[in-house]
Protein backbone atom coordinates (compact mmCIF):
# COMPACT_ATOMS: atom_id res chain seq x y z
CA UNK A 1 0.00 0.00 0.00
CA UNK A 2 1.31 3.25 -1.37
CA UNK A 3 1.76 6.00 1.44
CA UNK A 4 -0.06 9.12 0.71
CA UNK A 5 0.92 11.60 3.55
CA UNK A 6 2.68 12.12 6.89
CA UNK A 7 1.11 13.38 9.95
CA UNK A 8 3.98 15.33 11.88
CA UNK A 9 2.16 16.83 14.93
CA UNK A 10 5.02 18.88 16.89
CA UNK A 11 4.00 19.09 20.52
CA UNK A 12 5.91 22.38 20.98
CA UNK A 13 7.94 22.11 24.65
CA UNK A 14 7.20 18.92 25.43
CA UNK A 15 10.52 17.32 25.96
CA UNK A 16 10.93 13.66 27.13
CA UNK A 17 14.22 14.18 29.34
CA UNK A 18 17.20 15.55 29.22
CA UNK A 19 19.52 15.32 26.76
CA UNK A 20 23.33 13.69 27.11
CA UNK A 21 24.73 17.40 26.71
CA UNK A 22 21.64 19.35 29.30
CA UNK A 23 24.93 19.58 31.45
CA UNK A 24 26.01 22.49 28.88
CA UNK A 25 22.78 24.08 28.32
CA UNK A 26 22.27 24.13 32.45
CA UNK A 27 19.31 21.69 31.82
CA UNK A 28 20.55 18.99 34.49
CA UNK A 29 17.03 17.33 35.66
CA UNK A 30 15.09 18.56 33.29
CA UNK A 31 12.27 16.25 32.19
CA UNK A 32 9.21 18.08 31.12
CA UNK A 33 6.69 15.04 31.24
CA UNK A 34 8.36 12.91 33.84
CA UNK A 35 8.88 16.31 36.00
CA UNK A 36 5.14 17.32 35.00
CA UNK A 37 3.45 14.30 36.06
CA UNK A 38 5.11 13.75 39.13
CA UNK A 39 4.35 16.88 40.33
CA UNK A 40 0.71 16.30 39.17
CA UNK A 41 0.31 13.42 40.96
CA UNK A 42 0.23 11.53 37.80
CA UNK A 43 -1.18 12.11 34.26
CA UNK A 44 -3.66 10.50 32.41
CA UNK A 45 -2.87 9.95 28.46
CA UNK A 46 -4.09 7.02 28.01
CA UNK A 47 -3.95 7.20 23.93
CA UNK A 48 -0.27 8.18 23.74
CA UNK A 49 0.50 5.82 26.10
CA UNK A 50 -1.24 3.30 23.93
CA UNK A 51 1.26 3.81 21.74
CA UNK A 52 4.37 3.73 24.21
CA UNK A 53 4.61 7.15 25.99
CA UNK A 54 5.47 5.30 29.09
CA UNK A 55 8.12 3.26 27.52
CA UNK A 56 10.00 6.50 26.99
CA UNK A 57 10.75 7.69 30.35
CA UNK A 58 8.98 7.63 34.03
CA UNK A 59 5.90 9.33 33.99
CA UNK A 60 3.58 8.85 36.88
CA UNK A 61 -0.02 7.39 35.17
CA UNK A 62 1.34 6.51 32.03
CA UNK A 63 2.85 2.77 32.58
CA UNK A 64 5.51 1.42 30.40
CA UNK A 65 3.61 -1.28 28.31
CA UNK A 66 5.11 -4.19 25.89
CA UNK A 67 2.00 -4.38 23.27
CA UNK A 68 1.98 -1.00 21.79
CA UNK A 69 -0.44 0.23 19.26
CA UNK A 70 2.29 1.60 17.18
CA UNK A 71 5.93 2.50 16.99
CA UNK A 72 7.52 4.84 20.04
CA UNK A 73 11.20 6.07 20.61
CA UNK A 74 13.00 9.17 21.47
CA UNK A 75 14.75 11.60 19.32
CA UNK A 76 18.20 13.67 20.24
CA UNK A 77 18.95 17.13 18.98
CA UNK A 78 22.35 17.02 16.55
CA UNK A 79 21.81 20.95 16.73
CA UNK A 80 23.25 23.25 18.57
CA UNK A 81 20.96 24.92 20.65
CA UNK A 82 17.41 24.64 21.76
CA UNK A 83 15.33 26.89 19.95
CA UNK A 84 12.30 26.37 18.26
CA UNK A 85 13.58 27.35 14.69
CA UNK A 86 16.58 24.32 15.64
CA UNK A 87 14.63 21.62 16.66
CA UNK A 88 11.95 22.58 13.64
CA UNK A 89 14.50 22.71 11.04
CA UNK A 90 16.04 19.84 12.13
CA UNK A 91 12.45 17.37 12.00
CA UNK A 92 12.63 18.51 8.33
CA UNK A 93 16.16 17.87 7.82
CA UNK A 94 18.36 20.84 8.60
CA UNK A 95 21.24 20.71 11.01
CA UNK A 96 22.96 23.78 12.68
CA UNK A 97 26.21 23.38 13.32
CA UNK A 98 26.59 26.55 14.94
CA UNK A 99 24.04 28.05 18.16
CA UNK A 100 22.25 30.94 16.65
CA UNK A 101 22.66 34.10 18.90
CA UNK A 102 21.49 34.67 22.35
CA UNK A 103 21.63 38.35 24.37
CA UNK A 104 21.94 37.53 27.99
CA UNK A 105 22.74 40.98 28.20
CA UNK A 106 21.23 42.46 25.99
CA UNK A 107 21.70 43.53 22.36
CA UNK A 108 24.86 45.19 21.68
CA UNK A 109 25.16 49.07 21.14
CA UNK A 110 25.77 48.34 17.47
CA UNK A 111 22.35 47.04 16.78
CA UNK A 112 20.22 48.94 19.06
CA UNK A 113 22.06 52.46 17.97
CA UNK A 114 21.26 51.49 14.47
CA UNK A 115 17.71 50.31 15.15
CA UNK A 116 17.11 53.57 16.89
CA UNK A 117 18.30 55.37 13.84
CA UNK A 118 16.26 53.44 11.50
CA UNK A 119 12.97 53.97 13.47
CA UNK A 120 13.43 57.12 14.76
CA UNK A 121 12.43 55.87 17.80
CA UNK A 122 14.18 55.44 21.41
CA UNK A 123 14.14 52.18 23.26
CA UNK A 124 13.35 50.69 26.45
CA UNK A 125 14.52 47.13 27.89
CA UNK A 126 17.13 46.05 25.92
CA UNK A 127 17.13 42.81 28.23
CA UNK A 128 15.96 39.13 28.47
CA UNK A 129 12.47 39.28 29.76
CA UNK A 130 9.11 37.75 30.54
CA UNK A 131 7.30 39.29 27.76
CA UNK A 132 4.30 40.19 30.13
CA UNK A 133 6.29 40.96 32.94
CA UNK A 134 8.27 43.68 30.72
CA UNK A 135 5.30 45.38 29.19
CA UNK A 136 3.79 45.23 33.58
CA UNK A 137 7.48 47.19 34.00
CA UNK A 138 8.16 49.73 30.66
CA UNK A 139 4.66 49.71 29.13
CA UNK A 140 3.41 53.16 30.91
CA UNK A 141 6.50 54.26 29.86
CA UNK A 142 6.19 53.63 26.45
CA UNK A 143 3.18 55.06 26.11
CA UNK A 144 4.44 58.44 27.52
CA UNK A 145 6.92 58.34 25.41
CA UNK A 146 6.83 56.55 22.28
CA UNK A 147 9.51 54.28 22.87
CA UNK A 148 9.72 50.88 21.61
CA UNK A 149 10.28 47.97 24.04
CA UNK A 150 13.01 45.54 23.00
CA UNK A 151 13.63 42.72 24.61
CA UNK A 152 15.09 38.72 24.16
CA UNK A 153 14.91 35.80 26.16
CA UNK A 154 17.15 32.92 26.75
CA UNK A 155 16.28 31.56 22.88
CA UNK A 156 17.62 33.85 19.78
CA UNK A 157 15.06 36.23 19.64
CA UNK A 158 14.66 39.99 18.96
CA UNK A 159 11.35 41.07 20.25
CA UNK A 160 10.01 44.49 19.85
CA UNK A 161 6.80 45.18 21.94
CA UNK A 162 4.52 48.09 21.33
CA UNK A 163 0.96 49.41 22.53
CA UNK A 164 -1.61 49.38 19.41
CA UNK A 165 -2.51 52.68 20.24
CA UNK A 166 0.84 54.24 20.20
CA UNK A 167 2.53 52.45 17.52
CA UNK A 168 -0.47 51.21 14.52
CA UNK A 169 -0.02 47.48 14.08
CA UNK A 170 1.50 47.99 10.06
CA UNK A 171 4.41 50.57 11.60
CA UNK A 172 5.19 48.21 14.74
CA UNK A 173 5.28 45.21 11.67
CA UNK A 174 7.55 47.56 9.36
CA UNK A 175 9.87 48.14 12.48
CA UNK A 176 9.77 44.85 12.86
CA UNK A 177 10.91 43.93 8.74
CA UNK A 178 13.90 46.83 9.80
CA UNK A 179 15.57 44.89 12.38
CA UNK A 180 15.11 41.30 10.34
CA UNK A 181 17.41 43.47 8.04
CA UNK A 182 19.36 44.65 10.51
CA UNK A 183 20.03 41.50 11.91
CA UNK A 184 22.14 39.45 9.54
CA UNK A 185 26.06 37.77 9.99
CA UNK A 186 26.50 37.62 13.56
CA UNK A 187 23.71 39.15 14.98
CA UNK A 188 21.45 36.64 12.54
CA UNK A 189 18.71 35.75 15.42
CA UNK A 190 16.54 33.02 14.75
CA UNK A 191 13.18 34.93 14.80
CA UNK A 192 12.28 39.01 14.95
CA UNK A 193 9.00 39.10 16.82
CA UNK A 194 6.13 41.99 16.91
CA UNK A 195 4.33 41.70 20.14
CA UNK A 196 1.73 44.52 20.68
CA UNK A 197 -0.44 45.18 23.26
CA UNK A 198 -3.47 46.70 24.94
CA UNK A 199 -4.57 48.30 28.27
CA UNK A 200 -5.14 50.99 30.18
CA UNK A 201 -2.14 50.61 32.64
CA UNK A 202 0.07 48.30 34.16
CA UNK A 203 -2.64 46.37 35.90
CA UNK A 204 -4.51 45.34 32.79
CA UNK A 205 -2.00 45.52 29.62
CA UNK A 206 -2.50 42.34 27.75
CA UNK A 207 -0.93 40.56 24.91
CA UNK A 208 -3.03 40.69 21.00
CA UNK A 209 -3.38 37.78 18.62
CA UNK A 210 -1.35 40.27 16.38
CA UNK A 211 1.89 38.85 16.97
CA UNK A 212 4.24 38.03 13.94
CA UNK A 213 7.36 36.54 13.55
CA UNK A 214 10.25 37.66 10.92
CA UNK A 215 12.09 34.06 10.89
CA UNK A 216 15.70 33.63 9.52
CA UNK A 217 15.52 31.71 6.55
CA UNK A 218 16.03 27.98 6.75
CA UNK A 219 20.02 27.65 6.01
CA UNK A 220 19.58 24.83 3.08
CA UNK A 221 16.79 22.51 1.71
CA UNK A 222 14.45 21.47 3.92
CA UNK A 223 12.18 18.10 2.92
CA UNK A 224 8.98 20.42 2.24
CA UNK A 225 11.07 22.29 -0.24
CA UNK A 226 11.79 18.95 -2.31
CA UNK A 227 8.44 17.77 -1.23
CA UNK A 228 7.06 20.72 -3.08
CA UNK A 229 9.45 20.49 -5.97
CA UNK A 230 8.48 16.82 -6.56
CA UNK A 231 4.92 17.77 -6.89
CA UNK A 232 3.79 16.41 -3.62
CA UNK A 233 1.84 19.49 -1.00
CA UNK A 234 3.06 20.70 2.24
CA UNK A 235 -0.02 21.62 4.45
CA UNK A 236 1.05 23.61 7.62
CA UNK A 237 -0.61 24.80 11.17
CA UNK A 238 0.64 26.84 14.15
CA UNK A 239 3.68 28.37 13.47
CA UNK A 240 4.94 26.21 11.05
CA UNK A 241 4.36 29.31 8.57
CA UNK A 242 6.31 31.95 10.43
CA UNK A 243 9.43 29.56 11.48
CA UNK A 244 9.78 28.58 7.33
CA UNK A 245 9.22 31.75 6.37
CA UNK A 246 6.39 30.58 4.41
CA UNK A 247 8.98 28.71 2.38
CA UNK A 248 8.38 25.10 1.45
CA UNK A 249 4.13 25.49 2.38
CA UNK A 250 1.22 25.06 -0.34
CA UNK A 251 -1.61 25.78 1.85
CA UNK A 252 -0.96 27.23 5.63
CA UNK A 253 -3.60 28.24 8.31
CA UNK A 254 -2.06 30.15 11.02
CA UNK A 255 -3.41 29.43 14.08
CA UNK A 256 -2.42 30.49 17.46
CA UNK A 257 -4.09 27.37 20.11
CA UNK A 258 -3.78 24.03 20.08
CA UNK A 259 -7.33 23.60 19.74
CA UNK A 260 -7.30 25.31 16.34
CA UNK A 261 -4.05 23.63 15.26
CA UNK A 262 -5.29 20.37 15.80
CA UNK A 263 -8.70 20.48 14.35
CA UNK A 264 -7.01 22.55 11.28
CA UNK A 265 -4.73 19.13 11.02
CA UNK A 266 -7.63 17.30 11.21
CA UNK A 267 -9.44 19.40 8.48
CA UNK A 268 -6.79 19.14 6.49
CA UNK A 269 -6.20 15.34 6.46
CA UNK A 270 -10.07 15.29 4.96
CA UNK A 271 -8.83 16.58 1.82
CA UNK A 272 -7.33 14.86 -1.27
CA UNK A 273 -3.77 15.33 -1.61
CA UNK A 274 -0.46 13.65 -1.07
CA UNK A 275 2.70 15.12 0.91
CA UNK A 276 2.91 16.77 4.70
CA UNK A 277 0.94 17.73 7.01
CA UNK A 278 3.19 20.03 9.32
CA UNK A 279 1.45 21.33 12.60
CA UNK A 280 2.93 23.07 15.65
CA UNK A 281 0.74 23.27 19.09
CA UNK A 282 2.31 26.43 20.63
CA UNK A 283 0.55 26.62 23.97
CA UNK A 284 2.67 23.91 25.83
CA UNK A 285 5.53 26.25 25.36
CA UNK A 286 4.23 29.93 25.22
CA UNK A 287 1.68 29.91 27.64
CA UNK A 288 2.32 27.11 29.63
CA UNK A 289 5.83 26.32 29.91
CA UNK A 290 7.75 29.51 29.98
CA UNK A 291 5.41 30.83 32.66
CA UNK A 292 5.90 27.92 34.74
CA UNK A 293 2.52 26.74 34.95
CA UNK A 294 2.56 23.18 35.55
CA UNK A 295 -0.97 22.68 35.79
CA UNK A 296 -2.04 24.35 33.06
CA UNK A 297 0.54 22.32 30.47
CA UNK A 298 -0.34 19.30 32.34
CA UNK A 299 -4.35 20.01 31.61
CA UNK A 300 -2.60 20.60 27.79
CA UNK A 301 -1.39 17.69 27.49
CA UNK A 302 -4.12 15.67 28.41
CA UNK A 303 -6.45 17.44 26.15
CA UNK A 304 -4.62 16.68 23.62
CA UNK A 305 -4.71 13.21 24.53
CA UNK A 306 -8.21 12.94 23.93
CA UNK A 307 -8.04 14.34 20.47
CA UNK A 308 -5.81 11.45 18.98
CA UNK A 309 -9.02 9.00 18.30
CA UNK A 310 -10.31 12.01 16.39
CA UNK A 311 -6.94 12.14 14.76
CA UNK A 312 -6.87 8.42 14.15
CA UNK A 313 -10.40 8.30 12.57
CA UNK A 314 -9.55 11.26 9.93
CA UNK A 315 -6.69 9.51 9.19
CA UNK A 316 -7.31 7.42 5.57
CA UNK A 317 -5.09 4.12 5.10
CA UNK A 318 -2.51 5.74 3.66
CA UNK A 319 -2.18 7.97 6.03
CA UNK A 320 0.99 7.89 8.82
CA UNK A 321 1.15 10.23 12.28
CA UNK A 322 4.24 11.28 14.06
CA UNK A 323 3.73 13.06 17.51
CA UNK A 324 7.22 15.01 17.63
CA UNK A 325 8.21 18.07 19.96
CA UNK A 326 11.01 20.22 18.69
CA UNK A 327 12.79 20.98 23.09
CA UNK A 328 11.70 20.71 26.36
CA UNK A 329 10.20 23.58 28.66
CA UNK A 330 9.77 21.84 31.50
CA UNK A 331 7.76 23.63 33.86
CA UNK A 332 8.59 22.53 37.44
CA UNK A 333 12.36 23.59 37.15
CA UNK A 334 13.07 27.48 38.07
CA UNK A 335 14.04 28.13 34.46
CA UNK A 336 11.18 29.48 32.49
CA UNK A 337 13.60 28.66 29.42
CA UNK A 338 13.35 25.80 26.93
CA UNK A 339 15.20 22.59 28.12
CA UNK A 340 17.81 20.75 26.48
CA UNK A 341 15.99 17.37 26.20
CA UNK A 342 14.97 14.37 24.43
CA UNK A 343 12.03 14.50 22.18
CA UNK A 344 8.83 12.08 21.88
CA UNK A 345 8.24 9.64 18.77
CA UNK A 346 5.54 8.21 18.48
CA UNK A 347 4.33 6.49 15.05
CA UNK A 348 0.88 5.37 14.26
CA UNK A 349 -1.72 4.38 11.27
CA UNK A 350 -2.82 1.53 9.56
CA UNK A 351 0.43 0.54 7.81
CA UNK A 352 2.74 0.89 11.18
CA UNK A 353 3.36 -2.17 12.77
CA UNK A 354 2.74 -2.44 16.30
CA UNK A 355 4.88 -3.29 19.20
CA UNK A 356 7.91 -1.75 17.57
CA UNK A 357 10.59 0.43 19.90
CA UNK A 358 12.55 2.57 17.38
CA UNK A 359 15.07 3.24 20.52
CA UNK A 360 17.02 6.33 20.37
CA UNK A 361 17.55 8.06 17.20
CA UNK A 362 20.58 10.34 17.00
CA UNK A 363 18.98 13.13 14.92
CA UNK A 364 15.57 14.43 14.94
CA UNK A 365 16.37 15.05 11.16
CA UNK A 366 15.82 11.14 11.25
CA UNK A 367 11.86 12.22 10.41
CA UNK A 368 12.69 14.15 7.18
CA UNK A 369 14.75 10.95 6.49
CA UNK A 370 11.89 8.64 6.72
CA UNK A 371 9.82 10.97 4.55
CA UNK A 372 12.27 10.64 1.71
CA UNK A 373 12.36 7.45 1.47
CA UNK A 374 8.59 6.88 1.70
CA UNK A 375 8.95 9.55 -1.20
CA UNK A 376 11.66 8.41 -3.18
CA UNK A 377 13.04 11.55 -2.57
CA UNK A 378 16.77 12.78 -1.92
CA UNK A 379 17.78 12.52 2.22
CA UNK A 380 18.92 14.94 4.11
CA UNK A 381 22.71 14.55 4.86
CA UNK A 382 22.29 14.01 8.35
CA UNK A 383 19.43 11.80 9.59
CA UNK A 384 19.08 8.08 9.17
CA UNK A 385 15.13 6.34 7.65
CA UNK A 386 13.19 4.36 10.26
CA UNK A 387 10.88 3.49 7.29
CA UNK A 388 11.17 -0.23 6.77
CA UNK A 389 11.56 -0.55 11.08
CA UNK A 390 7.32 0.83 11.13
CA UNK A 391 5.76 -0.77 8.16
CA UNK A 392 3.95 -4.17 8.42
Amino acid sequence: MDIQRFFVIVLDGVGAGEAPDAAEYGDVGSNSLGNTARAMGGLKLPNMGEIGLGNLTDIMGVPPRTKTRGAYGRMQERSAGKDSINGHWELMGVVLQEPLPTYPDGFPPEVIDEFKRLTGRGVLGNKPASGTEIIKELGEEHMRSGDLIVYTSADSVFQIAAHEAIVPIPELYRYCQMARDLLKGKHAVGRVIARPFIGENSANFKRTERRHDYPLAPVGETMMDRLIAAGRQVYATGKIDDLFGNRGISKTRHTVDNEASIQAGIDFLKGDFSGLIFSNLIEFDMIYGHRNDVAGYAARLEEFDRHIPHIRAAMGPGDIALIVADHGVDPTTPSTDHSREYIPLLVFGQQVRDDVNLGIRKSFSDVAATIAEAFGLEAPEIGTSFLREILK
